[in-house]
């Protein structure tokens, strides 16, 4: 599903150019789930920006489903998230003026996929959070945000979900129930997960885990 070859990204700084990934090749097949682990500042949330088509390489290539991501213009790459991709950011990014039921129903309406209530109540129920479908993000909490940002990268069955340490900004037992979620609902729907973490615990529950140092895969 996931093909990147010789994949290097850099960023100006005031100290000059800062790499953080260098010449990176990997393979991830349908269905695979795959952790992604190493400290902070070692390129992992930079890897999943690129596989989101969110930022651009310097060089290299990312093909998915045989589509040639540093080839499509921005409304190409728009369309390949809201059709075939799924994101959970670790700072949830919900829009605060929607509700539980507004954030999860967004890319169903972007898709114009029909029966869109229906189907985001059903992943809201999902997530144990029906019954908060009308709450807004600030009278929720943190591990129901999360909850809600589950729902919302899954409700439209993605081909590949990116997670960003899903469990980063909650405690041990909400992290716990987050995961379980997390994995259930993706065997549930058949994607591709690709995660990154520093939890090891997720990790181990990976089909694959591989680790990055220094912008490098080991």
């Amino acid at each position: 599903m996931i093909e990147i070859r010789n994949l290097s990204k850099s960023y100006p700084t005031e100290n000059g150019q800062l790499n953080v990934l260098s010449n990176l090749s990997l393979s991830v097949a349908e269905g695979e789930t795959v952790a992604i682990i190493g400290p902070s500042g070692s390129g992992k949330t930079t890897l999943l920006l690129l596989l989101a088509g969110l930022e651009k390489p310097d060089e290299g290539d990312i093909c998915f489903n045989g589509a040639s991501l540093t080839k499509l213009n921005v409304d190409h790459l728009a369309d390949i998230r809201s059709s075939n991709l799924g994101i959970v950011f670790q700072s949830f990014h919900l829009i605060p003026s929607l509700t539980a039921l507004g954030n999860v129903s967004l890319p169903l309406e972007i898709t114009g996929i029909k029966d869109v209530k229906n189907r985001a109540l059903n992943m809201l129920d999902k997530v144990d959070l029906h019954q908060r479908n009308k709450h807004y993000p600030a009278q929720l909490s943190g591990g129901e945000q999360q909850r809600v940002a589950i729902a919302r990268a899954l409700v439209h069955s993605p081909k590949l979900v990116l997670a960003d340490e899903p469990t980063g900004n909650l405690d041990l037992r909400t992290g716990s129930k987050i995961t379980d979620l997390l994995f259930d609902l993706n065997r549930e729907i058949g994607s591709t997960l690709l995660i990154v973490t520093h939890d090891q615990m997720i990790a181990d529950r990976c089909s694959r885990v591989l680790r990055l140092h220094k912008g490098r895969l080991l």
